[in-house]
């Protein structure tokens, strides 16, 4: 019985999640008339002009090529800076190791609105502000304490006589972090990465508090500005077929890789 009230529950989630998706992707191969006239109807004569329309006109693809920009350097910064760190944090004691742990780890509690204000000054003063690497390294400091937590409990399930025997056959400190245990924390790496590029992907308000440029909006700048000109012009299949231009690359990255994320929960969780 126990299992029927869960399984009911799992069935009434996914609904609540993929009827609103299908709905949208439905929509965006429809004219504005049949969005509201017939909005749960299949469309008999689907509009992928719609999809053009929300790529040129609206420039979906410029927001899209500065979302792929932005997103792909810092989920590769934070993947570099964070397995390092973890790394150390795990396999090297050392006065203050413990110190260091937490403050990452405080750094996942700490509002990132309180942060907002003086973060504005500060990449202003380096005169990054409205500039690629400005939010390239503010994604990076934004994802790099829960990159860090997550992979130092991964870590530290490594077997660690494989990098002693390293060491004893000459290999150096960073020979064996990138030939050795690199390699062996790839399940970890490939689960981080993906909630990284999901997370960072669907984020709104930093690049709304330091990018105010248009021609260098990120996805989800660009959508809000869309929801906001199509609104009064009336082109809601363009709003849609731009919406699920954002969405589709989160699908297929979570379509392809989420075996991995699985195998790497479970991974880290045994030794």
């Amino acid at each position: 019985m126990k299992r029927t009230g869960v399984h009911v529950f799992l069935v009434l989630w996914a609904l609540v999640v993929t009827v609103p998706l299908l709905w949208a992707v439905v929509s965006s191969l429809k004219t504005d008339s049949q969005i509201f006239t017939s909005p749960w109807s299949v469309p008999t004569d689907p509009q992928f002009g719609n999809y053009a329309r929300a790529w040129g006109q609206a420039q979906i693809g410029t927001y899209f090529l500065n979302s792929l920009i932005v997103v792909g350097g810092s989920v590769l910064l934070v993947m570099l800076l964070g397995s390092m760190t973890a790394y150390v944090l795990a396999c090297y004691r050392f006065r203050g190791n413990r110190l260091v742990y937490y403050l990452f780890v405080a750094g996942m509690t700490f509002p990132v609105f309180l942060a907002l204000v003086p973060l504005f000054f500060v990449v202003k003063q380096l005169g990054l502000l409205n500039t690629y690497p400005g939010l390239i390294l503010v994604y990076t400091a934004y994802a790099l304490p829960f990159t860090v937590f997550f992979l130092r409990g991964f870590f530290r399930n490594l077997p660690w006589a494989v990098a002693e025997a390293a060491i004893v056959d000459g290999c150096s400190h960073y020979g064996v972090f990138f030939r050795v245990m690199l390699p062996m924390a790839k399940p970890g790496l490939v689960s981080i990465g993906i909630f990284n590029f999901l997370g960072l992907w669907n984020q709104y308000l930093l690049p709304l508090v330091l990018n105010q440029q248009p021609e260098r909006y990120v996805l989800a700048q660009g959508l809000a500005a869309l929801a906001v000109n199509q609104g009064y012009r009336s082109d809601w299949s363009a709003l849609f077929a731009g919406l699920t231009i954002a969405i589709m690359p989160v699908l297929i990255v979570y379509l392809i890789f989420y075996r991995h994320v699985q195998a790497g929960l479970t991974a880290g969780a045994v030794k």
